[in-house]
């Protein structure tokens, strides 16, 4: 399911960036000069996905149980679509880049790619904790600066995940993108609070003085 769900995005958006004639006027595409945004936004979309691919692949473990049918039609629509959406304004002839040019970009562009170690970090961590055959306990943070971010709230990779959408935004600067972001944070908002509340029941010593998903917050 995942697999699928991830796959798609990948491939959907390069074939918006490819500029295939049947999305975009080919005379546009010819005539208007691709803002170096345009290629960083393709790179940092499908290193996120493809991030996704090899952790579900190498790093996360599933229970033997079947994803619904039901379930598994609503992932791919709403990744698919959206990715359709941010694609294909971004990638558009006409498409016009952020209002504060390149520092805007950078400034989102490393605020991103930190997000995205940050959140692979964080899923090894809980990976190994998960399968470690030691007693069951709360995630501790580790020299790695990543999962420092376990001493403030007790889902990060929920908070990286957040912070990597809201990255992109910024550095695209796009519509389609800002409601994917808000969400996304609305999404992960609702899971972060579903699994601390289970994290109280097992680990209330070492979560209780903690937030769900953003520090200090909730």
């Amino acid at each position: 399911f995942f697999l699928t769900e991830y796959t798609g995005p990948l491939l959907i958006y390069l074939l918006f960036y490819i500029r295939l004639s049947t999305i975009y006027d080919q005379v546009e595409s010819t005539k208007n000069f691709r803002h170096p945004v345009v290629h960083l936004a393709c790179f940092c979309h499908c290193l996120h996905y493809t991030r996704h691919l090899l952790e579900t692949l190498f790093v996360h473990k599933f229970s033997g149980g079947h994803t619904p049918l039901k379930n598994m039609i609503k992932g791919c629509a709403f990744y698919w679509g959206f990715t359709s959406w941010i694609a294909y304004y971004i990638n558009h002839p006409r498409y016009t880049p952020p209002s504060f040019g390149h520092r805007q970009v950078s400034f989102a562009a490393l605020a991103f790619l930190m997000c995205e170690a940050g959140n692979h970090f964080i899923n090894v961590a809980l990976a190994h904790q998960n399968h470690s055959g030691l007693k069951a306990c709360f995630p501790s943070p580790t020299y790695n600066p990543f999962t420092w971010l376990f001493l403030l709230v007790s889902c990060p990779n929920y908070t990286y995940e957040v912070g990597s959408w809201i990255s992109f935004t910024v550095m695209t600067q796009t519509l389609p993108a800002g409601i994917f972001a808000f969400l996304m944070v609305i999404q992960m908002s609702l899971w972060a609070q579903k699994k601390h509340k289970l994290y109280l029941k097992r680990f209330y010593p070492e979560v209780r003085r903690k937030a769900a998903m953003i520090p200090v917050i909730f």
